[in-house]
């Protein structure tokens, strides 16, 4: 995006402030220096790994007592399919909000949620959406689609070659189903979907993938159907590539509207206005007017989606249930609704198409997110359908919140009480204990 001018040299002059530009090029020169001591590439983590990739790095001793503590290495293996050049774990502090009742397909319940953040006031805001929610009934809560995708991408000489293998492809769906199903117990390829560019054929394989997240389970089952294709295609590609950025992975899209990523899932409630006056000290129209207004300002910025804060809650949630954090980037799309109804209620309402949550897999099974779970207390049948419910419904409770500082006119208020107070001095490592 171009710069105003004007801007661009004030920031020219408060770089070259006190130096000339010749110093300041000598810094952007490329170094030949000696490069600090290498990195081990040892996959298992042991404690003589650990201690050699402390050494390369130099950290002070109370840093690696901090990182590596007696926990920690303990527990060092467990975290061997889930990081490499281990040196330890970081402590993020953990909070539950709740209790929040869900009326879902899957979740039924009080639940209290367990989040890991570092952002004053977002517990205690999810806490006060949560327990209105809860007080009105509980939040109405359904996964309505699920699919994980990959989307690999053929190149050929011509148009017509490209013409000729998608036509070869969608009479061979069933054998390249066979070769993707063959890599996973519990993933099933349920769609092929084909765009052709001009003489590059863009696929789309969709997954079902059970309790899992799924992305590595759909990665490796697709990289074995394209190998497959590539075997067996009457028309050879020049060549291919397992994803050509179509998915819609840890990014938000115009195409996660379009269809799903992970799972699609709803929850809605409705609020008492009385409820939603002691609860949000703002009226339902007040909040209602404050949603269009908001709305309006996201379709002039330029938003996917109409909503307030989705990432917040489901970083924390993520954080705290070893999910992949960076999927936050397509799983905070989504629509709020907020709408007064007839008996001067409030109707609230959000959509969620890309929620990629698992409870096998990957980070999932590490301690601190197994601990979570069992606070979780997710049913055994379908427990991951179960936990989009639970933060879809979380997300809720978080939009009411939100919505209601802004409409009340608190939302600074609180952040100055939460987040700027004076910290509380770590405990003297002399006198005992006070």
């Amino acid at each position: 995006m171009p710069t105003d001018h004007n801007r661009a040299r004030r920031y020219l002059d408060r770089l070259l402030a006190g130096q000339d530009e010749q110093a300041l090029g000598e810094r952007l020169t490329p170094s030949e220096d000696d490069l600090s001591p290498r990195l081990s590439a040892a996959t298992r983590i042991t404690p003589e790994s650990v201690d050699k990739r402390w050494g390369a790095i130099g950290g002070g001793s109370d840093a690696r007592s901090r990182l590596f503590d007696e926990q920690t290495r303990h527990e060092a293996e467990l975290y061997s399919r889930n990081i490499e050049n281990f040196i330890g774990t970081a402590k993020i502090p953990l909070g539950v909000a709740g209790p929040l009742r869900v009326r879902g397909l899957f979740a039924q319940g009080d639940y209290y949620v367990p989040m890991a953040t570092t952002e004053a006031a977002l517990t205690a805001s999810c806490t006060r959406g949560a327990q209105t929610i809860s007080r009105a009934g509980g939040a109405r809560a359904a996964v309505i689609n699920e699919g994980v995708g990959r989307s690999p991408v053929f190149a050929f000489s011509t148009f017509a070659d490209a013409g000729r293998f998608v036509a070869w492809l969608t009479d061979h769906v069933q054998a390249i189903r066979e070769s993707a199903e063959a890599t996973t117990r519990y993933g099933k390829l349920v769609d092929v979907r084909v765009s052709i560019q001009g003489n590059h054929v863009y696929l789309l394989l969709e997954y079902h993938v059970g309790d899992a997240a799924g992305q590595n389970m759909v990665t490796i089952a697709t990289d074995a159907a394209c190998r497959w294709i590539e075997a067996n295609s009457p028309v050879q590609p020049v060549h291919w590539f397992v994803e050509a950025n179509m998915s819609g992975d840890k990014k938000a899209t115009h195409q996660s509207f379009l269809g799903v990523r992970g799972k699609k899932v709803i929850a809605e409630v409705t609020l008492p206005a009385r409820l939603v006056q002691s609860r949000f000290r703002a009226g339902v129209d007040r909040m209602v007017t404050y949603y269009h207004m908001s709305s309006l300002g996201g379709v002039m910025s330029g938003a996917l989606g109409v909503q307030g804060h989705y990432a917040n809650a489901l970083a924390a949630v993520f954080l705290a249930c070893g999910q992949d954090v960076a999927c936050v980037a397509e799983a905070a799309c989504g629509i709020t609704r907020l709408e007064a109804v007839e008996d001067g209620a409030l109707y609230a309402s959000i959509t969620m198409p890309n929620l990629i949550v698992g409870t096998v897999g990957g980070g999932a099974g590490l301690p601190s997110a197994r601990a979570c779970f069992d606070i979780l207390k997710l049913p055994e049948t379908n427990p991951a359908n179960a936990f989009a419910e639970v933060c879809a419904a979380l997300v809720l409770a978080g939009e009411l919140s939100i919505i209601g500082a802004l409409a009340a006119g608190d939302f600074a208020a609180a952040h100055q009480r939460m987040a700027r107070g004076e910290p509380t001095p770590p405990p003297s490592s002399e006198g005992g204990h006070g």
